[in-house]
């Protein structure tokens, strides 16, 4: 029952906070629930973020089939100082993710910091939530520069 009172709590954030994604996301998880077919949960905790992931990248790669950018846009990437940051901003970003990645599989507890976060995020700082992944790799750099602070090993 506590979960189910979670999932409701998490709609209204959603929809009080403007967040469909959280909300629609708590509502399928409630119905689920409800519905008893809580035998999908370890299937969608499992491959769930693999499922998201491939949407995300999909609707990223959708300009490419939709012939919206093509090699022109590819070689001014190289060649002007926006384009490098870019290329640099996305290698960066993936290297965070695989960071955080790491750190949920090492302490997946930490999921319920990452969801209440996001949610403040989205709430008070008017945030998009793209998801754990990223919000885990900044925890980890948040976690090795605390250690590297605190003298930690």
């Amino acid at each position: 029952m506590t979960g189910q009172i979670i999932l409701v709590a998490l709609i209204i954030v959603g929809v009080v906070g403007r967040s469909s994604i959280i909300a629609t996301a708590a509502c399928i998880l409630l119905a689920i629930k409800l519905v008893h077919l809580e035998r999908f949960l370890p299937g969608i905790e499992r491959r769930g973020l693999e499922l998201g992931l491939l949407f995300l990248t999909l609707s990223v790669l959708v300009p490419f089939a939709a012939g919206k950018i093509g090699w022109k846009d590819f070689s001014s990437v190289l060649t002007s100082w926006q384009g490098i940051l870019a290329l640099i901003g996305g290698a960066a970003a993936t290297y965070i993710n695989s960071k955080g990645l790491d750190l949920l599989r090492i302490d997946p507890q930490i999921i319920a910091g990452l969801v209440l976060g996001s949610i403040v995020g989205i709430v008070v700082l008017r945030g998009i939530p793209v998801g754990p992944l990223m919000a885990a790799g900044i925890t980890a750099i948040l976690y090795k520069l605390f250690q590297m602070l605190s003298g930690e090993s």
